[in-house]
């Protein structure tokens, strides 16, 4: 090993740029430090956790052990920047950029359409280039030209922790396998680079070329100086950071430092244990483990394996793959590996120790995966202190009280099985056998699970059957009173018995006594059921070992044709996405609008360019801010202190006289900015902190203590039932309630059958955009404010400002260049944060910014409407309704925000099928929660929904085919204009009957049914269903405005009253602007595009902007500057015509240039009003999912989505594609995966990465194929476009019905088990149909029935 000397100075480099850094507080992170104190501004602050990878960065370091180089990602919001000294840190504006030219991974992800808002994508690029990186070291053939050494596989799974809210994910997998060397580029997406059906080598040339030696070499290297001649180490008393070199040093630094002065000390190797308990304290003193040799060692020996406590997570299943044990059972230590590698993400297991995950789970009861896989194979551990050192076994080292912090890991052991220790076997016929469980929301990591197992059986095979000699099973979760929990009961039902039908079923009967939960644990029963089906699956696959003698069963041993075991679909080796297809129809009439042209900016985002708020340079003596919120629903605010003190505090006593206590203008009425006395919700605003740095605004905030008082006030309404029983109530006006159809009483008459008052219930969604509310507020001269933020609606801020300071409109700015995601929750709800930035800003009269923390950000968003609906619908034999009565309760919050307009879409959307007649009573309930507000789709969605599950309902009590029903209740033309009298719809423009056999023809329906059903009638444990759903969607254009400015170099500046959330608007308006001024006719229009830039929102240049929603903005900002643009084109007209009676041809620069010598006015600002009966118009468009439900787990597995979407005549396919499938994935989130939950008091605790889960690239359809139809010219839209932002996330309720098809088979197969309860065909799948709520539904007892049946058989 090199030699080592202690430096004072902290020094590494950043993409090749030499940092010395002679004082830094040494909790500094490396993403605080970059975005601070460099002009690197890629790394973003996602969560702040380690679970979104948006921080994430190369990090490359010189390995003294195997004196070589090792290059690896982590995550930045954690490393501590103290650790880094003689590292190199690579970000993606490192490996390319504007200046320097983009690196072949930003060209791809933009190529590919892989980039839509834009805030993840910088993390996505550094991932995949470590992918390639390790793929390039890897020794072995030479990839092609052009290719790496990454499979298509490894490809996926290198961003499978990063994480999109955007794009659906389809095309970033896209854009990494593109790099694979096994791809088939034919089999990839809509791209920028090659067409369909083209020659393979014409396809790969038109690749950005892609080149090891130059494009992964140069960022995986570290300055010699760094480790030649030795290797400088950071031990620095100015820094509190310390760096022993041996264990005895480490001792004396704890026995020293610890003895009875009570100072801190945190010992240090990748902190990533701060994502899950955000420590913000700063300690006293900082102990660097990571040069101990003992800690960094990892020896094998005929004993076993031994792994020094600071070796990364990721070292040791690097390692553990490599045993080969060359005996029965050689899978063992591989499939530790396997499991092993779905903890976390890669970039959290490449920094984050072996020893600091199970010291976490024996000091705080951290639930660790690696706890219960030690435990299951007889580890031990060594531990050291001041009484010396000790080896005690895993099992005893969790059960002890937690270690204090004199006493520090140095080693765990793992040793070889038993059989194999001699190296022949006692008993020829002896094997041992391991399985691991992991019953996760996300079956690659990424997710804490439900439950996690390990069991290591020792099992010999004689004539008679199989003898069960050890049996060690291991459980762990979140919800356990222990960390590794042995099932000692279990293990002696097994132990010392010939495993026959009768034991295993004694050993069932006894698992869920052995599951010792916490109490009052959510999902316990759930989690009984799941360790029941575990053991289950277990000892099932123990008969493989001797298949002849599992016939003496009769029958109790599925087939291998007909069980498939629990981990199939969690096995990492499988490919994640098996394929997609898009079909798209383009429209070349009015080039270059049409064309699925590279979505403007996406390069800068790829690279990190793009300018974000938090992206714009901190002014001189710019503060931060972060917010104090209540944690009561109702209660009197008596005080406030601080355990660390801000420079200031901004409450409501704060606002100026001339202004007002008011952070939202809306149009159903203003919203306070400050809880004045009382805090009326949990989450309410009660003061902004403010501090030299964001760190001690969020320490100031996190430590502040608030006195709170209910006396003699009433109690909180915190449901809509207590709404409704205290009549609190927000009016809906008039001009948006909805109306009703036909009359319900006759068609009541009518019914053959009726279903009378069933209840559904939706509950909330979280917006989940990646970069969290920020403004940033700037004082200006005379009393004005200039304010960046990130909002969908500038305008509404700029009032907002104006009068809660009181000052003129005129004496605020708002600027607004891009969005980093905004969902709807960067509309209303991001006011509040611009105006209490600017309210702080114009008090202290300073710069002031606000980046919330993503805990406070979901606190106080407010998200989708919960609701409570309650049906009673009359239907005829053949399935057609006749009749539909809606009783809807909704839950607005404590303002109205814009929940008055949420009856109306939600009826809109419920009246896609021809009810016959429809009538409802909408309450709009004032409970005493944060105020919900818009997000994608509001209303609709849960109304959508409503339909599908009523139109389930009759099906099951009907006993007819669900879709035969959905087809038999379609609108006609005739009564499609019944039901949306609104809506002028031409019968040609009618397309969902079209598309509703269009989609079933793409996947051969019917043929699929069959299948689906023969698969159900010969699988036990799995099953599959497949549902097909309409979408008819209402959508409304708004007036927007535009303006268009011709520039002397013939260049053309936009400005539109839209704003870029990553939808693709600022690329459509530039087709759109190059399209209308090219019909000037001139010389040089032909790349007119590329002379097109659109540039931010300004509320005092472009006025009247308005908001940017409803998915219709895009294209009233295009046709604002479509006006703009043939103004222009009459000014530029005469000239044109004068100039080609002097010259043959007239280019459009020198047409420009003439202009501009004749004073021709090239400045045009407009405003389009659309015409009165072109204001709403329907979309359309259908979607066929099919799934597979694990009934031991309730894992729902989305096999393939087949999607057929109208959007008129699609300016930009490849955007309206990546809208299509993001939203669908979004609605697959609401669906199926995301539970927004709240506390008693109505404060929500799903507040983090780790308790809230969205959908990742392993949990999207398998095969996801979208067909974009060019359904001709619609007279009345512009440029005969449709929208296609919020309509396909409706779609995705089609996934949550093939579960509930999938769940019938279940029930069915268990009824015919014998089973009573719990299978009837008419049941309530709730929403999100998570992995309880699937399992609880198929049967939380199905493998007790299903042995009582084999047992009575």
């Amino acid at each position: 090993m090199k030699e080592t000397v202690a430096v004072e100075c902290l020094v590494f480099e950043v993409n090749g740029e030499r940092f010395e850094v002679l004082e830094i507080d040494p909790s500094t992170t490396l993403l605080e430090f970059l975005r601070t104190r460099t002009r690197f501004k890629s790394v973003k602050l996602g969560c702040g956790e380690g679970g979104c990878g948006a921080c994430v960065v190369l990090l490359s370091k010189y390995d003294a052990q195997k004196d070589q180089v090792e290059s690896f990602t982590v995550s930045s919001c954690l490393t501590l920047v103290c650790s880094l000294n003689g590292c190199s840190v690579t970000t993606s504006d490192g490996i390319g950029n504007t200046k320097d030219g983009f690196h072949p991974i930003h060209k791809r992800f933009a190529g590919f359409h892989a980039s839509q808002c834009g805030f993840c994508t910088p993390g996505m690029c550094v991932s995949l280039l470590s992918a390639l990186a390790n793929a390039e070291s890897r020794k072995g053939n030479s990839a092609l030209p052009g290719f790496s050494k990454l499979s298509k596989f490894e490809a996926e799974k290198a961003v499978s922790g990063n994480l999109c809210r955007c794009t659906g994910y389809r095309p970033i997998a896209d854009a990494c396998k593109s790099f694979a060397g096994d791809i088939d580029l034919e089999d990839l997406g809509i791209n920028s680079f090659y067409g369909k059906g083209e020659e393979k080598d014409t396809i790969v040339a038109g690749l950005p070329p892609y080149n090891p030696a130059h494009h992964v070499s140069p960022y995986v290297q570290v300055s010699e100086e760094f480790f030649k001649p030795v290797i400088r180490i950071l031990n620095s008393e100015k820094h509190s950071w310390y760096t022993p070199l041996t264990v005895e040093e480490l001792q004396k630094m704890l026995d020293c430092y610890l003895q009875g002065n009570g100072r801190s000390i945190k010992l240090v190797v990748g902190n990533t244990g701060d994502g899950y308990y955000k420590e913000m304290k700063k300690y006293d003193k900082y102990i660097d483990l990571r040069y101990i040799p003992e800690l960094l060692s990892i020896r094998k020996d005929e004993t076993g394996i031994e792994f020094g406590a600071a070796v990364t997570i990721s070292k040791v299943i690097s390692y553990l793959k490599q045993i080969d044990l060359s005996r029965n059972g050689d899978t063992i230590f591989p499939k530790v590996a396997d499991h092993m590698e779905k903890i976390a993400s890669i970039f959290i297991r490449n920094a984050g120790s072996v020893g600091g995950n199970i010291v976490m789970a024996q000091r705080k009861n951290f639930p660790s995966d690696i706890a219960i896989l030690l435990v299951s194979l007889s580890s031990y551990v060594t531990l050291i202190n001041g009484n010396g050192c000790k080896s005690i076994s895993t099992e005893e080292f969790f059960s002890e009280p937690p270690m204090d912090y004199n006493t520090v890991l140095l080693s765990i052991h793992i040793p070889f099985p038993k059989l194999f220790k001699a190296g022949v076997s006692s008993q020829a016929e002896s094997k041992m056998v391991i399985e691991t469980y992991r019953a996760a929301p996300r079956p690659l990591g990424n997710a804490l699970p439900y439950l996690a197992a390990s069991f290591l059986a020792d099992v010999s095979i004689h004539n008679n059957g199989i003898l069960v000699n050890k049996m060690d099973l291991v459980f762990g979760s979140y919800a356990m009173q222990f960390n590794a929990l042995r099932a000692r009961k279990t293990e002696e039902a097994l132990i010392g018995n010939l495993l026959s039908f009768d034991v295993l079923h004694k050993a069932l009967n006894v698992v869920k006594s052995d599951m010792i939960l916490r109490e009052g644990t959510p999902y316990a029963s759930y989690i009984s059921s799941l360790a029941v089906g575990f053991v289950f699956d277990f000892l099932s696959s123990l008969f493989s070992c001797n298949r002849p003698s599992s016939r003496k069963l009769n029958g109790f041993l599925p087939e291998t044709s007909n069980y498939t075991r629990i981990n199939s679909r969690g096995n990492i080796r499988n490919s994640l996405l098996s394929s997609s297809k898009q079909v798209v129809e383009s429209n070349k009439a009015c080039h270059p609008v049409g064309k699925p042209m590279e979505k403007s900016g996406a390069l800068i985002q790829a690279s990190g360019e793009a300018v974000f708020v938090d992206d714009i340079p901190s002014p001189q003596n710019c503060l931060e801010g972060a917010l104090v919120y209540s944690t009561k629903p109702l209660a009197r605010i008596k005080g406030i202190s601080f355990h660390s003190h801000p420079i200031a505090v901004i409450s409501a006593k704060d606002i100026p006289k001339e202004g007002k206590n008011v952070g939202c203008v809306a149009m159903f009425g203003p919203e306070p900015l400050f809880a004045e006395g009382v805090s009326r919700f949990a989450g309410d605003l009660i003061a902004l902190v403010v501090a030299e740095s964001r760190r001690n605004a969020y320490i100031a905030a996190k430590s502040a203590l608030v006195e709170y008082d209910t006396d003699g006030l009433d109690t909180p309404i915190l449901s809509v039932e207590e709404a409704v029983q205290k009549s609190s109530f927000f009016d809906i006006p008039q001009f948006i309630h909805p109306k009703k159809v036909g009359d319900f009483s006759k068609g009541m008459a009518e019914a053959d059958h009726k279903i009378l008052s069933a209840e559904i219930r939706l509950g909330s969604q979280y917006y989940f955009y990646l970069e969290n509310q920020t403004a940033l507020a700037v004082p200006d001269e005379d009393d004005s404010l200039v304010v960046y933020t990130s909002i969908q609606c500038p305008e509404n801020a700029h009032r907002t400002i104006s009068k809660c300071i009181g000052v003129p409109e005129h004496n605020v700015r708002v600027v607004t260049r891009r969005v980093g995601g905004g969902f709807g929750g960067k509309a209303l709800r991001a006011m509040p944060i611009a105006t209490v930035c600017a309210l702080a800003a114009h008090k202290l009269r300073r710069p002031v910014r606000i980046y919330l923390d993503r805990k406070t950000d979901m606190v106080i968003a407010g998200g989708r409407h919960p609701m409570k609906v309650t049906y009673t619908v009359g239907f005829k034999l053949d399935g057609k309704i006749t009749a539909l009565h809606l009783d809807i309760l909704i839950d607005a919050g404590i303002t109205p925000d814009i929940s008055p307009a949420i009856p109306n879409n939600m009826i809109g959307a419920v009246k896609k099928y021809n009810w016959g007649a429809l009538s409802f009573d909408v309450k709009v309930c004032k409970t005493n929660r944060c105020s919900k507000s818009a997000m994608r789709g509001p209303g609709e969605v849960q109304g959508s929904f409503i339909a599908e599950a009523i139109i389930e309902h009759v099906a099951s009590v009907l006993s007819m085919e669900v879709d035969s029903v959905r087809s038999r209740n379609l609108h006609t033309h005739a009564s499609l204009g019944m039901f949306y009298q609104s809506c002028s719809v031409d019968p040609l423009e009618y397309t969902l009957v079209s598309i509703w056999e269009k989609v079933a023809r793409s996947v051969q329906f019917e043929k699929r049914q069959t299948m689906i059903q023969q698969f159900n009638n010969s699988s036990i444990w799995c099953k599959r269903g497949i549902s097909r759903v309409p979408v008819v969607y209402e959508l409304t254009v708004r007036p927007t405005p535009g303006k268009v400015s011709i520039l002397m170099d013939g260049s053309i500046v936009v400005e539109v009253g839209g704003i870029e959330l990553g939808q693709g608007l600022w690329t459509k308006v530039r087709q759109v602007a190059a399209y209308a001024l090219s019909t000037i006719n001139c010389d040089g229009t032909e790349g007119l595009v590329d002379k097109v830039r659109v540039v931010q929102a300004d509320s005092l240049s472009l006025i009247q902007g308005g908001f940017t929603a409803g998915s219709t903005t895009s294209e009233s900002s295009c046709e604002a500057v479509r006006l703009c643009c043939n103004v222009l084109v009459e000014r530029l007209a005469p000239l044109k015509e004068k100039l080609q009676q002097q010259m043959a041809a007239v280019g459009w620069d020198f047409l420009v240039l003439q202009a501009y010598i004749q004073s021709v006015n090239l400045a045009v600002n407009s405003m389009f009003l659309p015409d009165p009966d072109s204001t709403k118009y329907l979309n359309f468009g259908a979607a066929i999912s099919e799934v597979e439900v694990n009934i031991l787990t309730g894992e729902t597995t989305i096999l393939s989505t087949n999607i057929v979407y109208d959007c008129g005549q699609s300016m930009n396919p490849a955007v309206d594609i990546g809208q299509i499938e993001g939203a669908f994935v979004q609605g697959l989130g609401f669906f199926m995966l995301e539970e927004y939950n709240s506390n008693e008091d109505g404060l929500v605790v799903a507040d983090s990465t780790w308790t809230y889960k969205i959908p990742t690239i392993d949990t999207i359809p398998k095969q996801f194929n979208v067909e974009v139809i060019n359904s001709g010219h619609h007279k009345r839209r512009v440029l005969s476009s449709k929208a296609s932002g919020e309509p396909p996330l409706l779609l995705a309720a089609s996934v949550h019905c093939a579960t509930r098809a999938a769940i019938t088979a279940a029930r069915k197969q268990l009824k015919s088990w014998g089973a009573i309860e719990g299978t009837d065909s008419t049941f309530q799948l709730d929403v999100p149909a998570t992995m309880p709520v699937v399992k609880k539904l198929c049967g939380f007892d199905a493998v007790e029935i299903y042995l009582q049946n084999m047992l009575s058989q």
